[in-house]
């Protein structure tokens, strides 16, 4: 274990990403505990206000991204300087995507049902980082044996098709099957073979004289989200909070 961990983390320089990840998960997972007992009442947690103006907790997120981003163009990619600015940036992260919903919308969206725009996004950039982490290119790596420079292309390889297929779900409008397709094989090439959603730039790019393929996408959609989105919404409201009635 000690091994692998200073091969593919060490080694190439991707501690400073771990701690950034780590410090982005758990900022989101205590910032959401923290607001659902104040929007609750309980415990010594209050809203912070200055002059009458409620002060979201994206402002001390921007003072970290901008700070921790600095320290990191300062200093190199190993030491405590690298680490101390990964664990900033991750941090300041996590307290500005967890109100991305209100940087969207530019209103208090945050227990509204636009407000799980927040929660889609932090998902996405776990998965995201998550795959750069765990992505065992050769770069960075030295002194590679002929068999792991092999089993390292080949994996390159297939997160390069993948990559393809994922984009062109993307286009088709299937951006959550194109995440998951990066990591799992096939699942983006079954989303890049069915029908794209009806307002995807697929769908006005080559469903424009095609009528029947339109409204075979619309019908596919509506049933599609009549089946899923009532599940997707709930496991959202179970990470981010219910939304208020």
């Amino acid at each position: 274990m000690g091994h692998w961990w200073y091969r593919n983390i060490v080694e190439p320089g991707k501690l400073p990403l771990l701690l950034a990840l780590a410090s982005f998960v758990l900022t989101f997972l205590v910032t959401r505990v923290i607001t659902r007992l104040i929007r609750a009442g309980r415990g010594p947690f209050r809203n912070i206000a200055s002059g009458g103006v409620h002060l979201h907790h994206v402002v001390p997120g921007v003072v970290l991204m901008v700070a921790g981003g600095f320290i990191a163009l300062a200093g190199g990619r190993q030491g405590f300087g690298a680490g101390l600015a990964a664990v900033l940036f991750g941090i300041g992260v996590g307290l500005v995507l967890d109100e991305f919903a209100l940087i969207l919308h530019l209103d208090d969206v945050y227990w509204s049902e636009e407000g799980t725009k927040s929660v889609e996004i932090v998902i996405l950039t776990i998965a995201l980082v998550g795959l750069i982490l765990a992505g065992f290119l050769p770069f960075g790596v030295n002194e590679l044996s002929p068999a792991e420079t092999q089993d390292r292309f080949q994996v390159v390889r297939t997160v390069a098709v993948n990559f393809l297929f994922a984009v062109i779900a993307l286009v088709k409008g299937k951006g959550r099957l194109a995440v998951i397709g990066v990591f799992i094989p096939f699942v983006a090439l079954f989303g890049a073979v069915r029908l794209a959603r009806p307002n995807s730039p697929w769908a006005r790019r080559f469903y424009r004289n095609r009528p029947k393929a339109r409204a075979r996408a619309t019908v596919r959609a509506y049933r599609h989200d009549r089946r899923w989105s009532a599940l997707r919404r709930r496991a959202e409201h179970v990470i981010g909070g219910f939304p208020s009635r």
